[in-house]
């Protein structure tokens, strides 16, 4: 089997054994697989992750204890939890202690030929979805998130910070629920995507007058994110935070407390809705694809993935 691996730095082998298919699981045929931000920090060391990387994906199920799967073209949810333990049974199975993370913690992930996870998180892929759209269903269905964890009217006034691949799914998201919506970036042809979504866009290098938004939504993926954030906000606003930083972020706490701000951090979401959306062409994120490479050119996908202001690189698998 071929496959991309962290081990520890990049590799492609052509050789690598195929995945052992444990009870409740379905072995995957992956078609197309989609880079993002965390499989280039796994490459630079985050999590000492090694293995097979990658966790976007549309695939086809191949092998399955249920066969009503096999022949079904499929996304998955990348969380596999035990569904047992006390937080699995208090309904957040995406917290279990034990759980693995395809292609981020203790399971091989989607850049190779084949994949498994459980039955329980595949999801059937609607006919009128093509590949290219449902492999951005699990960065989408993290957008997605934010809805069930704040309820944003139609009169919030809410800015999305950084015009990455994330950030603009999130503005892509939020822009349905009618708010007063600014998206934040610094490259006029990332802006220009969520423009001709009828999304208002900043350049963030334009002062923004006073504190007056009632949502931020922090997608930079950089400290100075955060700070920028905090000006933005008003007093009992709420800061939804989708980024993780390097090392430790200095946070004037006090001021949250007087403030009496909100922070939420957000990361995985529902699948079932990001699909939803994507069958109704709602959301198209299309414009979002930089280059599609084979996957025996992974390494040149990386590359190119990592440059500056690139967005979506996928493996045709």
């Amino acid at each position: 089997m071929r496959a991309l691996l962290c081990d520890p730095s990049l590799r492609y082998d052509s050789a690598y054994s195929e995945p052992i298919l444990p009870p409740g699981e379905a072995l995957i045929r992956v078609r197309l697989a989609g880079i993002c931000n965390t499989d280039l920090e796994l490459v630079a060391g985050y999590m000492g992750f090694r293995g097979v990387l990658g966790h976007e994906f549309v695939g086809e199920v191949v092998t399955a204890s249920d066969p009503t799967w096999v022949g079904r073209r499929v996304v998955g949810d990348i969380n596999a939890a035990c569904y047992v333990c006390e937080m699995c049974l208090a309904g957040r199975p995406h917290h279990c202690p034990h759980r693995t993370t395809l292609g981020v913690q203790g399971r091989d992930g989607a850049f190779a030929d084949y994949l498994t996870l459980p039955l329980a998180n595949l999801h059937t892929v609607p006919d009128a979805v093509p590949d290219e759209l449902a492999v951005f269903a699990e960065p989408l269905a993290a957008a997605c998130e934010i809805l069930e964890q704040v309820h944003l009217r139609p009169t919030d006034r809410v800015v999305v910070l950084g015009d990455g691949k994330l950030g603009l799914l999130v503005a892509a998201a939020l822009r349905l629920t009618g708010a007063d919506l600014t998206l934040v970036g610094r490259y006029a042809d990332k802006l220009a995507i969520a423009a001709k979504w009828g999304v208002h866009v900043r350049r963030a290098d334009v002062r923004w007058a006073g504190r007056s938004a009632d949502v931020v939504v922090e997608c930079t993926g950089h400290p100075d994110g955060f700070a920028l954030a905090r000006d933005l906000l008003r007093p009992a606003g709420t800061l939804v935070i989708k980024s993780t930083y390097h090392g430790r972020l200095s946070v004037d706490m006090s001021a949250l407390v007087v403030d009496e701000l909100t922070v939420v951090g957000s990361r995985c979401g529902p699948l079932a809705p990001a699909l939803r959306l994507l069958e109704a062409g709602l959301v198209d994120p299309r414009p979002l694809i930089a280059a599609t490479y084979p996957l025996a050119d992974g390494e040149a996908a990386f590359a190119r993935a990592g440059e500056p202001g690139v967005l979506k690189v996928l493996l045709r698998i």
